[in-house]
């Protein structure tokens, strides 16, 4: 498996598929690299060479920001918003849904344990 970013990417999957393991590259910025290095998309990834796998570790590291530093940036983002007492950073330290959807259904994902709802009596 190729190593790019310190992420193992999948060998048997095409090349523009295969970057999107990455955390901060969607397929939009997989087809951009792609593209901007001149490789095959169709060309599966473990087929790339150590040159290729190269060039696309230095493009990450040098114009885009991914994984570690991106996760970072992202959770400063959170605590920054906690720290200020904004309403995003109160829901977000109260475990709510951040961006308006409803509460009185369907909000369990972030509510931390899944509570049952009482059966109706027949």
């Amino acid at each position: 498996m190729p190593r790019i970013t310190g992420i193992e990417i999948p060998n048997e999957k095409r090349l523009e598929i295969s970057l999107t393991y990455i955390y901060g590259v969607g397929r939009s910025l997989s087809v951009q690299i792609i593209e901007s290095l001149g490789l095959d998309p169709n060309l599966r990834a473990g087929k790339l060479t150590e040159e290729d796998i190269a060039r696309i570790n230095a493009l990450l590291q040098t114009e885009y920001v991914v994984e570690g530093d991106l996760r970072r940036q992202v959770q400063n983002n959170i605590k920054r918003l906690i720290s200020i007492h904004s309403y995003r950073g109160m829901r977000h330290r109260l475990g709510l849904p951040v961006r308006g959807q409803r509460t009185r259904t369907n909000a369990r994902t972030r509510k931390g344990r899944r509570k049952t709802v009482a059966n109706k009596k027949k």
